[in-house]
């Protein structure tokens, strides 16, 4: 008979594979575990080597040979929108970073899970805040023109952000906070796999490139990230104050146009 595990043991483990999916180990192949040892474990041994045993394999050099090859990652469409539901579910009603305690809605992401092309910004703001989705207020409705002019719908592309929560008075996120977010933010993209992403802003490019360099000096290039090639421009909040930056703003997003081999409109 397998041994039922007590209920401080089962939660243990749970958080173990929560925290190993935060990581992006989406998946995790256990071999059957025999009972037999676990019947035997004192009542004294400690509870990290209590999971340890339940996780381990422990198996014979013949069934070693049995296992199949690791499958490749799902390419699929219909998988990718399940895998992004298990990131929105794990995120869950997250409290692991201080913006939590000012935010209404946590805005996970808005677009389809098949697109070739993600922009990705700095946090929500208050209509996002309000609504849940990104980029729905005077900045999203700027976003919305530049996807236009490229020739595609918001409904094609796949928009989100560096920090799921509205940092108060939309102020940048600090460190901490970005860095808490950022590992849901790579697992959207690595399920994406948008063959274009762009940074939308100094902050999206600072966590997405993984340093900090001055915005001009990342500009007008094609940079890699995580198999997609990244554009880097002004976050639209910014062409709002700035309207004299939209020009350089679209020759940004002429490249990212380039970049999928789309139809670049006649030069005036």
């Amino acid at each position: 008979m397998p041994r039922t595990l007590d209920p401080a043991t089962r939660q243990a483990i749970a958080a173990r594979l929560r925290f190993y999916r935060e990581l992006g180990l989406t998946e995790l192949y256990r071999r059957p575990v025999d009972p037999a040892p676990l019947q035997d474990l004192p009542a004294a041994l400690s509870q990290d080597a209590l999971e340890d045993s339940v996780l381990r394999t422990t198996t014979s050099h013949e069934e070693t040979k049995a296992i199949p090859a690791r499958k490749p990652a799902p390419d699929q469409t219909e998988d990718r929108e399940s895998s992004l539901r298990i990131i929105r579910e794990d995120i869950g009603d997250c409290t692991r970073c201080a913006l939590h305690k000012g935010r209404n809605k946590l805005v996970f992401a808005d677009g389809s899970p098949q697109a070739r092309l993600m922009f990705v910004g700095e946090g929500p703001g208050a209509d996002e805040d309000a609504q849940g989705l990104p980029f729905v207020g005077r900045a999203g409705q700027l976003l919305n023109n530049m996807i236009s002019a490229m020739g595609l719908k918001r409904e094609e592309v796949y928009i989100a952000n560096v920090v799921k929560c509205r940092p108060p008075g939309n102020r940048t996120p600090e460190p901490e906070e970005a860095n808490t977010c950022m590992p849901f933010l790579l697992r959207q993209i690595d399920v994406v796999r948008p063959e274009v992403l762009v940074a939308l802003g100094a902050t999206a490019a600072t966590y997405l490139l993984g340093q900090r360099q001055p915005l001009a000096g990342l500009r007008g290039r094609v940079h890699s990230v995580r198999g997609s090639r990244l554009i880097v421009t002004y976050h639209p909040a910014y062409l709002l104050r700035d309207p004299r930056q939209k020009k350089e703003a679209w020759a940004d997003l002429q490249i990212a146009m380039r970049e999928l081999g789309l139809k670049l409109p006649p030069r005036g």
